[in-house]
Parts: structure tokens; sequence; C-alpha cells
């Protein structure tokens, strides 16, 4: 008589249990719930909406998900004029539309956050929602206040639920070299930035990675983008541990790779889940992506770097205290994200992370993680140091093009 203990059901659910525990446990470690917005209309559609009725010197505006070329050469026809009065007019659409003008885009979405700010403040007075909603709306208010200030370069702002943003550090139009940050689990716009725990947060992550980098290449003229452009998951639901917020994710990375300005190489750093919606770009990614790096990473939804399909190079670091190494390393029927990147068997460039101290702290200034991080971006491949102690990551990166494939 067979076991009941060794039969493959009750293998396969005790793997699905242990997912269940792990997400679990992982709710306990800051994956908190926010507040749904299903069937409110969103002002980013509303914009775009009104973009596609409009027109500008009599002639009707272009498609707003037209390619990036298209678009430029929009934006390229108009004089300075004309381009102030459409971003005033379609501020949210065009302060999100790829292929715009980058500076145009900063300009249209100060706009759009002074109109997101008044909206919030209203909200603030509104009886209607509870004590909570009130000082949520007060929080936002505020945050995007100091968004708005002139010294601050929002790529993208959308104010739809718990919203999206992206900001520049850098001058984007000369950079010979742009690094993306692409963060991981419960990124709003409340948690874009941080006072406290800040190199946890998009823009203290960003910040940090643009000082390393000119602390060292000070003659590299590079720039970083903070990238929160896409939902992210929240809470516990199945959200977290499918590739289903990464595939949507995935798309809008790679819509804004292609239009980064000029031919620059580009650098991704993924954290945390930030590292599966990666994984799922990577195949359709440009060439000019020449590095993808993830730190902390459940799986990039692929059992080898080579399945990634992508040609540019995969770097791989975790810190030794970091909790997301318990999380179980494989996928079954669309739970899980795969392989452990920084497993032998995966194949990717397995960086030091000494320091880091945890899942949060791969960005924290003084850490080894956080150097190779710039080392990388501005493609001083010869001075990254490698989990191993010794050159074992860096094989093979000096050998031609043909080398540049992890």
């Amino acid at each position: 008589m067979t076991s009941f203990d060794s039969s493959p059901q009750l293998n396969a659910w005790r793997t699905l249990l242990a997912l269940a525990v792990v997400f679990v446990m992982l709710a306990t470690t800051g994956w908190t719930a926010v507040r749904d917005h299903k069937g409110e209309s969103s002002p980013l559609e509303a914009a775009r909406s009104a973009w596609e009725r409009g027109s500008i010197g009599g002639h009707a505006l272009p498609d707003p998900d037209g390619p990036a070329a298209r678009l430029g050469h929009f934006f390229a026809s108009l004089d300075e004029g004309q381009r102030d009065r459409l971003a005033r007019r379609y501020p949210l659409a065009v302060g999100n539309m790829n292929g715009a003008p980058v500076d145009l885009r900063y300009r249209a979405n100060r706009i759009a956050l002074a109109q997101a700010r008044k909206v919030e403040r209203q909200r603030m007075r509104d009886k209607r929602l509870s004590p909570l909603g009130q000082q949520e709306a007060e929080r936002r208010m505020k945050r995007f206040g100091v968004m708005m200030r002139p010294s601050r370069h929002v790529l993208a702002f959308d104010p739809m639920g718990t919203g999206r943003m992206a900001e520049v550090f850098g001058d984007l139009d000369t950079a010979r070299r742009v690094s993306v940050v692409v963060p991981g689990v419960d990124t709003t716009v409340l948690t874009f930035e941080r006072t406290f725990r800040k190199y946890s947060a998009p823009v203290g992550m960003a910040k940090a990675l643009y000082r390393e980098e000119r602390a060292v290449d000070p003659r590299a003229r590079t720039a970083v983008i903070a990238w929160a452009d896409y939902t992210t998951p929240v809470g516990i639901g199945v959200d977290a541990a499918t590739a289903m917020r990464a595939e949507s994710g995935a798309v809008r990375l790679d819509s804004l790779v292609r239009a980064l300005p000029g031919r620059s190489p580009v650098a991704l750093y993924c954290h945390s889940y930030g590292s599966v919606v990666c994984g799922v770009a990577a195949r359709t990614l440009p060439d000019r992506v020449t590095d993808i790096t993830v730190a902390g990473s459940p799986g990039m939804r692929a059992e080898k770097a080579s399945q990634l399909g992508t040609g540019a190079h995969v770097w791989a670091a975790r810190d030794s205290g970091d909790w997301i190494q318990d999380v179980p390393h494989l996928e079954v029927g669309g739970l899980g994200h795969g392989a452990d990147p920084v497993s032998g068997g995966f194949g990717a460039r397995v960086l030091s992370a000494a320091g880091a101290a945890g899942h949060t702290g791969y960005f924290e200034p003084g850490t080894q993680s956080l150097r190779n991080f710039a080392e990388i971006g501005t493609g001083t491949y010869r001075d990254v140091r490698c989990a191993s102690g010794d050159g074992a990551c860096r094989k093979g990166l000096f050998g031609g093009a043909a080398a540049r494939r992890a």
C-alpha cells in the first residue's frame, strides 16, 4: 500500500502551504494593506481622453500611446509657447507621455502635482472620510507639495489610488550613462521618499546611487531615475506571490527605457519584487540596457539567467541576514518566482553585499553593495567585488561583445 505521506498531492500541498506561510510572514515585515480604489475614475485617463479630443494650431494632437520617436518629432515641431500651452492644458497627459521632452514633462508634472495637492486639501476637510482617511489626505497633500518644488524633477506622476511616481537625479539629456532603480512591494506616493530609513525608499536609493557614481568617477556624466511608475503589490494578496503586477510593470519599464533621450547605456537596479519586474521585462528590453542588477530577489521568473533572453550582464546580490533567503525559490501553479538568482546554478554574476545588513540596506552609504552598484553604473567593472572573494563575477567582461551575455 502506498504511503499517503509520499503522495505527489501531499507534496504539492506542502509546497503551497510553505508559500502561504512565507507570505503571511512577509505581511508582518511591512506589507501593509492600502485602501481600495476600485470603481474610481482615473485623473490620468481623463487627461488622456481630453488630449485625444484636443488640437493645436488647427491640427489634431497625436495618439498619446504612439511611438516615443513619433511623439518626439511632434513636440519638436512646436514652438516653446505651444509646448507650454499643452503642458498647462493637459499636465497629467504630457507629464506621463513617453516622447515628450524631459524638461516639459517636469514642468507639466509640477502643474499636475499642484492640482492633486488642491484635491487632497479638500479631502482633508471631507466629513465623509474617516479620521484616518483625512490624515492620509493630509500626508498626500504634504508629499505633493514637496514634490512640486522646482528642485525636484518628476518624470512621471499618477495620483490615482496609492499613486505612481518617477523622479530624476542628474541631467537625462546629457547623461552618458543612466541608472534606473526599480523598487518592490508597498511602494506608493507616500513611501516614495522617507525621512527615517530613507535608503529603503526609491528616492533615498536613487540619491545614494547618484552620489556614489559621482564618487566612483567624478568625470562621469550620469543620471539616476527613482522609478516607481508601476502598481506594486500590497497587503498579503496573491499578486505579491505571482507575476501579475510584474507583467504590467514590465511593459511600463520597457516603455520608459525606449523613450529615454539619447543612446546612453542603461543599468537597472531591481530590489525585492522589483527584480520580478526586471526578470519579466528582460526579454523585450532594448539593447541599450547593458546591466540588470537584482538585490534581495525572490526570483526573476526564470530558472537560469540564460532563460531571461537578454544580452545584458545579469548581476545578483543578497546580504547574509536578508530574510528573502527563506522564501521558497520555486514556482508552483503561478505562485513563487523561480530560482534563487544568487545560487550557483542560476548563472548570475554574484556581487558582494557586505554591510547591507538585511533586506532594505543595499543602498546604504558605506556598503559594498552600493559601491558595486556604482561601479556597474559607471562601467567600472574591473573594480566590482564579487561575493566569492575572487574575480569570478567579472569573468568574461573584457572579451568583447560576446561577453556581455551573463
